[in-house]
């Protein structure tokens, strides 16, 4: 986990989830977003007791656990006030409603880990009354109330707004809660001025206009696909199959609950967009396009 500087106030940790560091005065520093397990808390205690900072407020941009996974383990040992948005403070406070938003029930025990469920914290500040320094902006789409952070050097922290390059490359179907709100999203981010970017997944950047297209163009191509394979009734389990397959995938259980969520995700939005329908036939439920 290695400090970065990017700004008078504005640092961040690179990391496989990346964190963003602001200081608001020479003594007291806000997080944003924690890492994914209490090792990483550990590591970030052990930054700022390097550095004689003392850390007053923790911003998750959403409730994704590689995202709040350190949060209990820094609430614990610093007392810190937990910022958040929305509906994903209710998940942060109780973590077991990730795994149980994916599977939709009291989830199979293989999907209570720590990648998927994060230890429970208290999200008790208040996400208007930032200091001076920091504001937030709502980026909805990857999860249901996501935000990002602009700082006062113009930094702007993403959370996961955008998949990197690669990982598009590598698994095409990156997770969605929402299709319409991500490429809103997108769009809106289009219009940002910021002096540099970073988002959680991705290389800090001063320009977004590659990977927003990336990411805009392979969310076209998944909806081409799917309205292609619902030429004729389809079920949602041979949706999934063919996309797996197109893409030469290979499903397991965390895929199938984390791909499948999205691809739900994808029908939802072609619904609405009176693009795709649905029919019962013999007690199964079949998709076709209109």
């Amino acid at each position: 986990m290695e400090l970065i500087q990017v700004g008078t106030n504005t640092y961040y940790l690179q990391n496989n989830t990346n964190i963003g560091l602001y200081k608001i005065n020479d003594t007291d520093v806000f997080l944003i977003d924690s890492g994914n397990d209490k090792e990483a808390g550990r590591k970030i205690v052990q930054i700022l007791t390097a550095n004689n900072w003392r850390l007053v407020g923790l911003i998750n941009t959403h409730a994704h656990a590689d995202h709040v996974g350190g949060n209990k383990f820094l609430q614990d040992r610093t007392n810190t006030l937990i910022y958040s948005l929305g509906i994903d403070k209710s998940i942060i406070a109780n973590p077991l409603l990730e795994p149980a938003l994916l599977y939709g029930a009291s989830p199979l025990p293989e999907l209570k880990t720590k990648f998927l469920m994060a230890k429970p914290s208290i999200p008790n500040g208040d996400i208007e009354s930032l200091p001076s320094g920091l504001s937030y902006l709502n980026l909805k789409g990857h999860y249901f109330d996501m935000l990002g952070i602009k700082t006062s050097d113009n930094v702007y922290f993403l959370g996961d707004a955008l998949a990197s390059i690669a990982t598009i490359n590598k698994y095409h179907i990156f997770y969605l809660y929402d299709v319409k709100e991500y490429l809103n999203t997108l769009a809106y981010l289009e219009n940002l001025d910021g002096s540099l970017y970073i988002a959680s997944h991705v290389e800090a950047t001063s320009n977004l206009k590659e990977i927003i297209a990336v990411n805009r163009a392979k969310i076209m191509e998944i909806i081409d696909l799917i309205l292609g394979i619902t030429t004729n009734p389809t079920t949602f389990e041979d949706i999934l199959t063919s996309l797996f397959n197109h893409y030469n995938l290979t499903l397991n259980l965390e895929q199938y609950y984390l791909v499948g969520s999205t691809i739900k995700a994808y029908l939802t939005y072609l619904y609405e967009e009176h693009k795709l329908t649905y029919t019962f036939i013999d007690n199964k439920m079949f998709w076709k396009n209109i």
